[in-house]
């Protein structure tokens, strides 16, 4: 009831090969469109996420019961407010887990997976990391404030969900009061920037009102750059979950001191002791 991901499979590949199929019928120059070793390389990243959280999403389930019967009230499902508030509750908490998986570099290890593709269509979104385990404490405080597991489970597959259908350069900006409120395939293509006025912006999930309210809004001008600042050239899908976790442990290494090991782990993704020796 509550994994809403699975049960989208199907729809998530009659898209994809819709998106595909238009490209060839109706091709744009100024898109990317799709490479099929790219693609291929996102849909297995998917399913290896969607294998890894077979497992992992027993532990996160109990995590949340636990923090469940310790909420000094438990809210009604049958409520329609309960929902209203889980809507941005969950909303929130998802814009700052993200920000943080951008701006903390252990953290963005397992997130640059999904930053690592050089094109941007509906493959994209497959491609989830294999190592989801640093997402658990944010969603804590809904089980203490008295959301049921279930409820935040369904919550974060419907975010999820949601941002399958922006990636995506076939639908240009939306109606100007949507672009204002909501998280749109403009919005997100920034986000997946790699132009230095696009780095760390839009955030989103759902609602783009975080960004705006929060200073990381970026509107889409230049045409963006998809991937990284430095691409890692593999479609290895073992590389592409590991390559940032080894370059870690690899600054750790060299690294001259204990405080330096720690900011090497902790700072942004690019730190180093002679760009801020602080």
């Amino acid at each position: 009831m509550f994994d809403l991901i699975r049960s989208a499979i199907p729809v998530f590949v009659i898209c994809l090969a819709l998106e595909a199929a238009s490209y060839y019928f109706l091709p744009d120059e100024d898109e990317l469109g799709y490479s099929a070793k790219d693609s291929r390389t996102s849909i297995a990243m998917g399913l290896g996420n969607v294998i890894v959280n077979l497992g992992w999403k027993l532990v996160v389930v109990a995590a949340y019961a636990g923090a469940f019967l310790l909420a000094p009230w438990h809210l009604p499902a049958d409520n329609p407010l309960t929902w209203i508030v889980l809507f941005f509750a969950d909303d929130f908490i998802y814009y700052w887990y993200h920000r943080t998986h951008h701006t903390v570099r252990v953290l963005w290890a397992s997130h640059v997976v999904h930053h690592s593709s050089e094109f941007y269509n509906l493959s994209t979104a497959l491609r989830q990391p294999w190592t989801p385990f640093s997402s658990l404490p944010y969603w804590i405080p809904l089980a203490l404030l008295g959301f049921s597991p279930w409820m935040i489970l369904l919550a974060q597959s419907w975010n999820l969900l949601y941002q399958f259908f922006i990636h995506t350069e076939r639908v240009d900006r939306l109606w100007k009061p949507v672009e204002l409120v909501m998280n749109t395939p403009s919005h997100h293509r920034v986000h997946h920037g790699s132009q230095s006025q696009y780095l760390d912006r839009n955030y989103a999930g759902i609602l783009i009102v975080w960004d705006r309210l929060f200073g990381t809004f970026e509107p889409e001008g230049e045409r963006v750059k998809y991937g990284l600042t430095t691409n890692i050239g593999t479609y290895n899908p073992v590389r592409v979950a590991t390559h940032e976790f080894a370059a870690i442990a690899h600054d750790v290494r060299r690294a001259a001191g204990w405080g330096d090991k720690w900011r090497y782990a902790t700072k942004g993704p690019g730190w180093s002791p002679e760009a801020d020796p602080a």
